[in-house]
């Protein structure tokens, strides 16, 4: 039996997918993508950092290729039977898209029309030559299933909705643990502290924890340090419940907040209302980027900002929790009711030496979006 969903859930994701292989014109999709395989059937595991692959067949056929290691993976997680599991035998000079071309023959598809998910971590150019040099010509079609995973059902919204209870619970261990001379391991092991305690997940990345002139950094780095009696502390995190994601963004400040400080949060937060505003199923998604740029650049910083103001959210694996497509400039793609973003207001001042990022997840409703976190972004002084 599945963990997370039920049986029907998957059932119905099966009939769309096999229907967007019919309308693709494709006889099977090779699914590289670890995401693909958990939507389709519920199977989880880090194992796609080998080789690994999920055959699916226009007439509903589905079948993985995998490791020893993870064929037990297969039976606790997903909704595949031991006849639907096959395992390449490793040793020296093994080959596995030679298994695959195999499994392809028994599925009575190695003559068809064959797309792949090539535009994932769960494929790498080494990989996916040996795959085009086996199978010869393939038909790149990494959007079928990323397409059909954009709009949530109703059990996948549930999942975000705890996701983001999860991630309030971080920031509320973060606000209790920051402080001047606090440590900063000591805020990140309280913050995925309290995912754990809620009965969530690791996230799709690392949280992001920078103080000082590290808070003007938007990425993970090693090292830690305690924070002076006047700082400033970005955080980027997410909440994962069974691998659903609802991420936020803070910057903290450790003592008073400057006038420059305070003017750039009032800018952040009134750029993330306007992002907010701006949501709509059937309007594109750089409405939302130009919102964005809008209210930053007549504040004076467009020097500060970034070209991009967020991006999907979804069930995703390392190395990162971005679930394609982006807010930038110009993206012509629809939004779609049923549909998780995160909104980030990120203003990295260089010049000045201060950051200021603000953000949550929001759903995509009927008529605009609603705030899955329920925090107010508010200036935090600590």
């Amino acid at each position: 039996m599945p963990i997370h969903f039920s049986d029907a859930e998957f059932a119905a994701r099966k009939r769309a997918a096999t229907q967007a292989l019919t309308d693709a014109k494709l006889d099977a999709l090779l699914m590289f993508a670890p995401e693909s395989h958990y939507w389709i059937s519920g199977y989880d595991t880090f194992g796609f950092a080998m080789f690994q692959c999920m055959v699916l067949t226009r007439d509903g056929a589905l079948a993985l290729l995998t490791r020893m290691p993870d064929l037990r993976q297969a039976r606790h997680t997903s909704t595949l039977s031991d006849n639907d599991i096959r395992i390449w035998h490793e040793r020296e000079g093994a080959n596995p898209a030679d298994d695959l071309k195999t499994l392809l023959d028994d599925l009575g598809v190695s003559a068809g029309r064959i797309g792949i998910e090539g535009q994932t971590a769960g494929l790498t150019d080494f990989n996916g030559r040996m795959v085009r040099e086996t199978l010869g010509d393939l038909v790149e079609a990494s959007d079928v299933i990323r397409t059909l995973r954009r709009k949530k059902s109703p059990a996948e919204i549930d999942m975000h909705r705890r996701a983001a209870t999860l991630s309030d619970d971080a920031l509320d261990a973060a606000l209790h643990t920051t402080r001047a001379g606090a440590f900063e391991g000591d805020i990140l092991a309280a913050m995925q502290g309290a995912v754990f305690k809620g009965g969530g997940d690791y996230a799709g990345n690392e949280f992001i924890i920078g103080s000082g002139e590290g808070a003007l950094l938007c990425r993970y780095f090693s090292g830690r340090r305690h924070l002076d009696a006047t700082d400033q502390l970005t955080l980027e995190w997410s909440g994962a419940y069974a691998r659903y994601h609802a991420a936020m963004m803070q910057t903290l400040i450790v003592g008073q907040a400057t006038p420059s400080q305070r003017k750039m949060h009032q800018t952040a937060r009134d750029a993330l209302e306007a992002c907010e505003a701006a949501i709509k199923p059937g309007k594109p998604m750089g409405d939302v980027y130009a919102a964005h740029a809008d209210v930053f650049d007549k504040a004076g910083m467009s020097h500060a900002r970034l070209q991009a103001c967020g991006y999907g959210m979804g069930a995703v694996y390392t190395p990162i929790w971005v679930d394609f497509p982006m807010f930038y400039e110009g993206n012509p793609l629809l939004m779609q009711e049923g549909q998780v973003f995160f909104l980030h207001m990120v203003l990295m001042d260089s010049d000045a030496g201060h950051a200021m990022c603000l953000g949550h997840s929001v759903l995509v409703i009927k008529d605009g979006c609603e705030r899955l976190s329920h925090h107010d972004p508010s200036l935090f002084e600590l």
